[in-house]
């Protein structure tokens, strides 16, 4: 029979993702493991499994993680600076997350009947040691995430303990070793390969040095291995070995964090990825009986226009000369917010009402579309807001199509609340343009814009703001930061 591997690849705080594809993976499609190995922060999620936790308990340990309580600073260190053991200690964490929030009973850790291997590294003896649960203890899991610099060695025996990051971060070779045909692999570490200046950044893209090119090297001989069989050999490992991964990118720091929100949505974000993932491959789900995730927000653009302009510009600079505005009062509706996020087109329907005093005031919209970020044809580095309302006044039909151009190193500010736009004689925007301007919000809009957001269906208050963190990153990106802030008070 397939054997298979849960591999709970580490990531530091990331991680928190990793427990919302577990939510998945293990309640909605109800995959089985024969065996489940765990490296630095990936083990957060592997104690738990291990203890018997089902996977939404998994998830729901990370919704609203205490950050702030679970911080200790590690004050007399800093007086010898140079030669400090470290800038914090796990002491917080011990009482506040793993006693107190996650309660981790060490007696059904070990007496599970789950097959779990923890990896750290014996720096006395200088090798990777792997205990299985059965041997588990808080010490030696605590040393499974001991980062060197940022928190002291663990003392186990005499010998001294930390994170095995730098030989492994998903020790693949131990699954293999213990019989699996199957490594189902969720990974977190950044893979973007963009180089960052300053201490913090370089410390943690020799983290992805370390654990990206492991892993690349590890799969590579997996592959050679599997080519060498079905070329008739034998191969390194004796049989095929199938690789299923899901990776991404998740918007926490490896470890400095201070919203515990943001823990909710990369939560939120690896239940939807991870529903997104078995769907494309055809793994049934069982999801809960529940309303689809919704959102929904109010938008009023304006802007010079005018009729028998083709180009946005110069309509916008004539219809502010004539006086002749164009205001859009648009609801934007996203109707399965897990989709939306997902599906490269990100489709979500735009209804709303149409004032201009050309045509008419208070003109309804028959239909509308909304999609975010849509790649632009044959243009690198550009993606588009795209805004189109169809709407009828005077027996004659019209189509009022508009687009933000965000450019990858452009201005966020300016090209996220710019939208350039056209008006077309009929049905659709493949009708002769017959007027155009440029509408835009300035940052009070958009902010008040934020505060019209609405979540629908979510289960409570924090899945609720989880949702619009998630969201607000992906429709605002870096500007997020700096005006999600209201949103949440909201």
């Amino acid at each position: 029979m397939t054997k298979r591997s849960l591999i709970m690849a580490g990531g530091g705080l990331k991680v928190a993702y990793q427990a919302g594809v577990l939510q998945v993976w293990l309640d909605e499609a109800g995959l089985k493991f024969d065996h489940a190995d765990g490296a630095s922060g990936g083990t957060f999620n592997l104690v738990q499994y291990c203890e018997g936790r089902t996977g939404t308990q998994i998830a729901d340990s990370w919704r609203d993680f205490p950050v702030l309580r679970s911080l200790s600073l590690n004050w007399r260190q800093y007086l010898k600076l140079f030669w400090a053991v470290s800038l914090m200690t796990y002491d917080g964490f011990r009482d506040v997350v793993l006693r107190g929030k996650w309660a981790i009973d060490w007696q059904k850790v070990r007496a599970s009947p789950i097959l779990g291997t923890f990896n750290a590294y014996n720096f006395s003896k200088n090798q990777l040691t792997v205990r299985t649960q059965d041997q588990l203890n808080e010490d030696y899991l605590v040393a499974c995430v001991s980062l060197p610099m940022w928190f002291p060695p663990i003392t186990i025996g005499g010998d001294r303990y930390i994170d095995a990051v730098y030989l492994t971060d998903a020790n693949l070779m131990e699954a293999i070793a213990r019989g699996a045909d199957e490594l189902w692999i969720i990974w977190t570490v950044s893979r973007k390969a963009i180089w960052g200046g300053g201490f913090v950044n370089e410390y943690f893209q020799i983290i992805e040095t370390a654990g990206n090119g492991r892993l690349k090297l590890d799969i590579e001989r997996i592959e050679a291995s599997n080519a060498a069989i079905a070329a008739g050999g034998h191969g390194e490992f004796g049989r095929p070995i199938k690789i299923e991964m899901l990776a991404a990118e998740v918007p926490l720091h490896y470890l400095i964090n201070f919203s515990s929100t943001a823990f909710t949505a990369a939560v939120e974000q690896g239940i939807a990825d991870a529903r997104a993932w078995c769907r494309a491959r055809g793994i049934p789900l069982q999801t809960p009986n529940a309303g689809l995730l919704a959102l929904t927000f109010n938008e009023t653009m304006q802007g010079g226009f005018a009729l028998g302009a083709s180009d946005p510009e110069a309509g916008c600079e004539r219809g502010n000369t004539a006086g002749t505005p164009l205001v859009m009062h648009a609801t934007v509706q996203i109707d399965d917010l897990d989709r939306f996020l997902n599906v490269p087109e990100h489709p979500g329907g735009l209804s709303g009402t149409i004032d201009f005093p050309p045509i008419g005031n208070g003109i309804v919209a028959s239909k509308g579309v909304f999609n975010l970020l849509e790649p632009e044809p044959g243009v690198p580095h550009v993606k588009l807001f795209v805004y189109e309302l169809a709407f009828s006044h005077g027996g004659r039909s019209y189509y009022l199509s508009g687009r933000k151009y965000v450019r990858e190193h452009g201005n966020p500010v300016k090209e996220t609340t710019t939208l350039y736009t056209t008006l077309h004689d009929g049905s659709d925007n493949s009708g002769p343009i017959v007027g155009a301007g440029v509408l835009t919000l300035n940052l009070t809009d958009l902010i008040r814009m934020l505060g019209t957001v609405r979540v629908h269906n979510a289960r409570n208050k924090a899945d609720a703001l989880a949702a619009l963190e998630r969201f607000g990153q992906f429709f605002l990106g870096e500007m997020w930061d700096s005006y999600g802030i209201h949103l949440k008070r909201s």
